[in-house]
C-alpha cells in the first residue's frame, strides 16, 4: 500500500541530506523531487542513519487561515467524486374501487388484503405501503430495486385487482417473436403490462393468444402484441402520427368505426389505447387495402380537426369515476349518443378539469350528461365508534345484509381504526341507507359500552383459545 506526504520546501531541504546516503561509492544518489516517491534499498543503508517515518513523511500542514482556501481544497477533491445514483425507485399504483378484489376487511385480526401485501413483500423484496384514496380506491406505494418493483406490480395486479381476459389473433408464425429468445420477450411484456399471457403450443393450430389482467393491462398487452406482429408482417405497413385527442373519433364508440374500417378494407388498424401515451396508428395489409384504410382515417381526422370545439369544466375528483363508469362504459355511452369525446385526468393527477371535444351543437347535450353522471352518486359518512363496527355488521354480515338487500347499489365501507362508516351509491338510495345505519348505531350505543384492559401477552393464547374458539365468548 502506498503513502503520500506533502512536503514544504523547508522540510525538503532539512531532510534531503539525511534521507539516504550515497550508494555504490557515491556514483549514484537517490533524489527526492516534488511529488516523487522515496526509493532505496534498506540492505545498503545503516539502520542508525535511516530516517524515521515522521521525518520522511511529516504531517500534513494545518488548515489555511483563509476559509476560501479550505473550501477550494475540499472542492478539488469532491469535484472528482461522482455522486452515486440510488438504485431504489418508488412507484405508486392505483386500484379503482370497482376493480378492488378485497372491498371488505375482516373485523377480527388482519384483513386478507394486508396478508396478501405482506406475502408480496416477502416474495419480491419490494416494500409496500397502502392507503385509501378519497374515491375509495386503493393507492399502493411500492419501493425497491426496479426488478423488484416490476415483479411486485405484477403480483399486485393479479392478487389485489379483479381480473378480466381477452384474446388477440395474430399469424401463427409470429408467435415466436412474441415469446422471444428463451422466453425473455414474453417475460418482459408480462412485467411491463402486469398481465398473464398464454401462447398456444407449437403443435396447437390456434392462432389466438389469451391475455388476463386488468382492463388497462389488457389494452397495453394487446397493443404491444399487435405491434410485434406488424413488424414481422411481410405485407405493407404504414404509420400515421395523429394527435391523440382525435383517436376517439377514429375508433368510434365501442370501437365500432375502426371495426367497420377494417371489415371494409381488409387491413388491420392498430390504435394505441387511451392508457398508452402514443400518437402512432399502425396499418398493415395488402398495399391497396392499406391505402384505402389510410384515406378513410385521414378523412375522419381532417373533418374533426375542422369542426371540433373544446370546452373544459371542473368536476370534483371523487366524482370522476362516475363519469368514467364501469370499465369506461359511461364515456363510450356519451360518445355514442352525442359524438363528443370526454377526457378525464388520470387517477394519479390532482387535476379536476374534464375536457369535452365535439361539434358545437352537440357539446351542450354531452355536458348535461357529464354533470348528471357526476351527481348521480353520493359519498356520505355515518359516525360510529370503531369498536362498534363488528356489531353493526353482525355475525357473517347479517345486519348489513338486511340493509343492502333493498339497496344493492350502495357500497358500505368500514375502515379499521376510524370512527366512521363510509356510504357510497346512488344519491336517492344513500339517504335511506344512512338513516337505517344511524338507527342501528343509536340502538347499539344505548345498550353497549366499551373499555380496554391490560393482559399479559403470555395469556393471550388462552383467551383466544384453540382456533379462536373462545373469541366469541369475549365479544
Amino acid at each position: 500500500m502506498s503513502s503520500v506526504a506533502v512536503l514544504t520546501q523547508e522540510r525538503f531541504n532539512e531532510h534531503r541530506s539525511g534521507l539516504l546516503p550515497e550508494q555504490g561509492g557515491g556514483k549514484s544518489r537517490n533524489r527526492l523531487d516534488h511529488g516523487a516517491a522515496v526509493a532505496g534499498s534498506s540492505e545498503a543503508v545503516d539502520e542508525d542513519n535511516l530516517p524515521t517515518y515522521k521525518d520522511a513523511f511529516p504531517p500534513l500542514p494545518e488548515k489555511a487561515a483563509s476559509p476560501e482556501g479550505a473550501v477550494e481544497t475540499g472542492n478539488a477533491w469532491t469535484s472528482k467524486i461522482r455522486p452515486l445514483k440510488s438504485s431504489i425507485i418508488t412507484q405508486v399504483f392505483h386500484v379503482p374501487l370497482e376493480e378492488r378484489k378485497y372491498k371488505d376487511m375482516n373485523q377480527f385480526g388482519e384483513g386478507d388484503q394486508a396478508k396478501v401485501c405482506v406475502d408480496i413483500m416477502h416474495k419480491t423484496g419490494a416494500h409496500l405501503e397502502l392507503s385509501m384514496a378519497k374515491d375509495q380506491g386503493l393507492s399502493i406505494m411500492v419501493s425497491g430495486k426496479l426488478d423488484a418493483v416490476m415483479k411486485a406490480r405484477k403480483e399486485i395486479v393479479s392478487r389485489l385487482q379483479t381480473q378480466a381476459s381477452a384474446n388477440v389473433a395474430i399469424p401463427k408464425e409470429h408467435h415466436r417473436f412474441v415469446i422471444g429468445k428463451n422466453g425473455e420477450k414474453l417475460q418482459e411484456l408480462e412485467l411491463k403490462t402486469a398481465t398473464k399471457i398464454q401462447i398456444p403450443r407449437p403443435d396447437d393450430p390456434s392462432n389466438l393468444i389469451k391475455i388476463s389482467g386488468t382492463k388497462e393491462g389488457l389494452e397495453k398487452a394487446k397493443h404491444e402484441i399487435l405491434l410485434i406482429s406488424a413488424e414481422q408482417d411481410k405485407r405493407a405497413v404504414e404509420r400515421l402520427n395523429i394527435d391523440k385527442v382525435y383517436h376517439p373519433f377514429i375508433t368510434g364508440a365501442y370501437n365500432k368505426l375502426v371495426g367497420e374500417m377494417m371489415q371494409e378494407t381488409g387491413a388491420r388498424i392498430n390504435i394505441p389505447p387511451p392508457s398508452i401515451n402514443k400518437t402512432e396508428i399502425v396499418i398493415t395489409g395488402e398495399k391497396e387495402q392499406v391505402a384505402v384504410a389510410m384515406a378513410m382515417i385521414k378523412k375522419v381526422y381532417e373533418e374533426k380537426k375542422r369542426n371540433v370545439t373544446t370546452i373544459a369544466v371542473e368536476v370534483k375528483k371523487s366524482q370522476h369515476k362516475y363519469v368514467i363508469g364501469p370499465k369506461g362504459n359511461t364515456l363510450q355511452e356519451i360518445l355514442d349518443r352525442t359524438g363528443v369525446s370526454v377526457e378525464i385526468p388520470p387517477p394519479d393527477s390532482s387535476s379536476e378539469t374534464v375536457i369535452l371535444r365535439g361539434e358545437p351543437d352537440r357539446l351542450g347535450q354531452a355536458l348535461t350528461e357529464v354533470y348528471a353522471k357526476a351527481n348521480s352518486y353520493t359519498v356520505s359518512h355515518v359516525s360510529a365508534p370503531s369498536w362498534l363496527h363488528r356489531f353493526i355488521i353482525g355475525k357473517k354480515g347479517q345486519n348489513l345484509a338486511k340493509v343492502t338487500q333493498q339497496m344493492p347499489k350502495v357500497h358500505i365501507e368500514f375502515t379499521e381504526g376510524e370512527d366512521k362508516i363510509v356510504l357510497e351509491g346512488p344519491t336517492k338510495d344513500i339517504q335511506i341507507v344512512q338513516s337505517q345505519i344511524e338507527a342501528i348505531v343509536m340502538d347499539l350505543v344505548s345498550r353497549m359500552d366499551y373499555t380496554e384492559i391490560s393482559v399479559d401477552p403470555k395469556f393471550h393464547r388462552h383467551l383466544i383459545g384453540k382456533g379462536g374458539a373462545n373469541s366469541e365468548c369475549h365479544m
